[in-house]
């Protein structure tokens, strides 16, 4: 499959990362179906993508006949077959269970062509293990998105075990195209990279907040005003480069040898999330929330629009929008 080739596109499942990547697809111009079991979240679904539009055309990201043009770039359909007959690109988005996705794999396998790319948007299983019993394996990929997909540009791209060179090439040129920033995993692993990378960060602070340290707040605080300023601009490599001066990144580590080996030893080490974290989070979360100016938000859905305006304003300094 060549990208040029790719004229109608597919999500399978219409939750909020399936509906979000259909407003991807469909604001790039590309027509496409939304499949889900029933109707009732198929009407979700049109909810959240007409809402989308709404807040991008508010941000002036788009203009109202661009936003109406996506709308008709999307159709809705609780039959598989219709769906996904005469695509050249499917995105998965069911359940993070191999079984059902395993199951999804062979529902689309009677009504695709062979070349037919298939993308799941799973955030950490592996491509292999979902695609083991499918006739055709070389052409399933990961695209594994962050949300909002309609707006956040990353996207992993993980191969299985059989999945073709050319499907891998087709997939990211397809994304590159959306808009994203593809990033292509040279080994298939357990929770690709950013995902690794938040667990493991994740894993400090709440021993930290567990410990008695600090609070969720101080946390939240901690990284949104400090490393994570930074990180919205460049990467943590680049930024500890910048630190090392002259010396650069191999200078910038080289210098914190020693002392860092002091933090290391004493960082948590637990392979298992505690028990108590999620009530401590949850509280913690409703405690920092009462301290939220309302400018900022005050509740998770004033949250998500404030975040998502500020990931605008973020990208338009990175020219992505």
């Amino acid at each position: 499959m060549k990208i040029g080739m790719i004229r109608q596109t597919a999500c399978i499942g219409s939750g909020v990362i399936g509906s979000s990547w259909a407003t991807n697809f469909a604001l790039r111009g590309y027509p496409v179906c939304i499949y889900d079991i029933n109707q009732d979240q198929l009407k979700v679904a049109k909810k959240n993508i007409d809402n989308n539009l709404i807040f991008l055309t508010n941000e002036n990201i788009l203009t109202k006949q661009e936003a109406e043009q996506a709308q008709e770039n999307v159709t809705y359909t609780v039959k598989i077959d219709e769906a996904i007959r005469d695509v050249q690109f499917i995105q998965e988005s069911g359940p993070e269970k191999y079984e059902i996705k395993r199951a999804l794999v062979s529902e689309i396998e009677k009504y695709t062509s062979a070349d037919t790319i298939v993308a799941s948007s799973t955030s950490g299983l592996l491509i292999s293990e979902i695609a083991r019993e499918a006739k055709h394996p070389e052409r399933f990929v990961g695209g594994h998105p962050y949300n909002p997909p309609h707006i956040i540009p990353l996207v992993e791209i993980t191969k299985g075990e059989k999945t073709s060179d050319d499907s891998l090439k087709c997939a990211y040129d397809f994304y590159a195209r959306l808009g994203k920033e593809p990033v292509i995993l040279r080994k298939e692993t357990l929770g690709f990279i950013a995902n690794r990378l938040q667990l493991a960060l994740a894993r400090e602070f709440m021993d930290l907040i567990i410990s008695g340290v600090c609070t969720v707040e101080d946390v939240d605080k901690a990284l949104l005003f400090g490393p994570g300023l930074r990180m919205a601009i460049i990467g943590p490599i680049l930024t500890m480069h910048l630190a090392g001066g002259a010396g650069g990144a191999k200078g910038f580590y080289t210098a914190i040898r020693d002392s860092s080996q002091l933090w290391l030893n004493d960082m948590a080490h637990w392979t298992t999330i505690p028990d108590e974290w999620p009530e401590v989070a949850h509280e913690g979360v409703l405690k920092a929330i009462e301290h939220r100016s309302a400018e900022f938000g005050k509740t998770s859905e004033e949250i998500a629009e404030f975040r998502d305006s500020m990931l605008i304003k973020i990208l338009k300094l990175h020219k992505k929008l």
